[in-house]
Parts: C-alpha cells; structure tokens; sequence
C-alpha cells in the first residue's frame, strides 16, 4: 500500500489517517513514504501511531517535517505501558508526556487551543479529542459493565487496554474518560459558530461499531456521552480510528470516516487501491 495514487500539486488540503502502528516493519515503510500533495497539506492522525514511546516519537517527527502542519489525538495503544518500553509511564503521566513531545515539535493536540483550516473547503476548526471510552458501548444482551467484561472473557476477545492501559491516578478508565468529556464539554461551549471537524480516536456514537466481526470489543470503542455532539454542534465531518475498517458512513446528515491504514494481516487482504491519506473535506 503506497501513496502512488496522489493527486498532482494543487490546492492544498487537509487530510487524515490512523492506526499507523509503526512497530510492524510493514507499516513502517509506508509511514517513510508519506509526503504532503502540495507544501500547504494539513494532516489529522486519529491515533494508534505505536505504542512505544520511541517510534510515536520517530513517526510524529517524521510527519510534523513534511506537513504544513500535524494535529494528533491519542489511540488506545499510544496509552499502553507495554513491558519493552524502557520509560515506563503510566496513565496521565504519560498522556502528559506525549503532549509536551507534539508541543515539542509543533503538533497540535486536545489540549492547545483548537485550530481554523481555511483551505479547500473552509473554513473549519479542528477539534482534536482525547475522550477514552466507559464501557457503556455494551454488547447486545449485556447491561452493565460487569456483565459484558464476563462475556468478554468468556469468548476471549478482551481489548489489551485491560492489561496495559492504566488510568493512574484515576481510579479506572471510566472516570477518566468521565472527567475528559466533561473537561472537553465546557471548551466546546465556548465555541464560535465557524463548522467544527471532530477528530477523535472513537466514533462520536455507537453506530460503527455494529459492523464489528465481534461485538464484544465495542465497549472499548467509546461512550454514549458524546451522542449527541455532532448534532449540538455545527459539524463538517467526524474522523476516527480503531476499528481497522476504513470506511464512510453518515449520521444525522453528518459524515463519519474511518481513516486507519491497520495491521498488515489487515491491509494486505483489502482488495482494490485505496488512497491512504483521506480527504477530510471533499469536493
């Protein structure tokens, strides 16, 4: 999967792309190859770059060098203290440390001022999220948290965020995702009218995740507290990550895009070319 279907210099755009994982060698190359269409290019990464903190680095500078300009949001695995990575920082303390390496390299992120695309298509404000999920994404038949974990465990699809993903000093992932919404509800009260892009490692709502191979997993794909934010607010588009199949759906008028490259297994057995880096404001 390469880029050798970009369009020639022109307008410049802004584009987003996910899931990069770039401890796979495989996605690695491809990362080495992606360049801007033109010098203007804005680029949205929805999260899951990697999980050691070296290659987030080396992929975050990498990117930030070519792009007009970066603007990234945490995935789960960003999240992970995984046990070969020589820092081991956990919860906020590394969601923290993440954030000064993007202000360190000039990318934005959910917590600097929201920025204003006026390109092609503007102008929008970028509103970049870091939001968690609540296990309130319950599969069918489950109602509460418990019930659904104990599912879960009992089919063996358990997302690895219950071993590697610490809220600390939260008292658990809810309460923090609980705090990030609320944190997150109060900026976007303070807003302009100017048409927002969401960009957010989850889906804004439930929806997506019904095509799920196995529904299961959709509790660590968000929360119903953001239901209804695409349509309190002036929404352009919702771009999103995690769920490894790209794809375009709309709701309440608005367009939701999942714009992941995924694991290799994954994009290998996608047939047909598929231009990686997504146009989040198309013509």
């Amino acid at each position: 999967m390469t880029e050798d279907d970009q369009e020639p210099a022109g307008e410049s755009s802004l584009l987003a792309v996910s899931d990069l994982h770039v401890g796979y060698q495989e996605n690695r190359a491809i990362v080495e190859e992606l360049k801007p269409a033109t010098p203007g290019d804005w680029l949205l990464v929805a999260g899951d770059v990697g999980e050691r903190l070296a290659d987030i680095e080396w992929a975050l500078r990498l990117l930030a060098a070519r792009f007009e300009r970066v603007i990234w949001v945490p995935g789960n695995h960003e999240l992970w203290t995984p046990p070969a990575d020589p820092q081991e920082l956990r919860g906020v303390a590394r969601y923290d440390h993440l954030v000064r390496l993007c202000r360190s390299l000039g990318i934005g992120n959910p917590e600097d001022a929201y920025p204003v695309w006026e390109g092609a298509g503007g102008p929008v404000r970028i509103v970049p999220l870091f939001l968690l999920y609540d296990y309130t994404f319950l599969p069918p038949g489950h109602h509460t948290k418990e019930s659904a974990l104990e599912y879960a465990h009992g089919t063996g699809v358990v997302c690895t965020d219950e071993y590697l993903l610490h809220p600390d000093p939260y008292p658990s992932r809810e309460a923090w995702c609980r705090d990030r919404v609320e944190l997150t509800e109060a900026r976007l009260a303070e807003l302009d009218d100017v048409p927002l892009v969401f960009v957010n490692h989850y889906p804004l709502v439930r929806e997506p995740t019904d095509i799920l191979w196995y529904p299961e997993f959709a509790q660590w794909c968000g929360t119903t507290a953001t239901r209804q934010w695409h349509r309190r607010h002036r929404t352009a588009a919702m771009i999103y990550g995690h769920l490894h199949i790209p794809r375009v759906t709309w709701y309440d008028g608005v367009r939701f895009e999942e714009v992941s490259l995924g694991y290799p297994r994954e994009w290998k057995r996608r047939s047909g070319t598929r231009r990686l880096l997504r146009e989040v404001l198309p013509q």
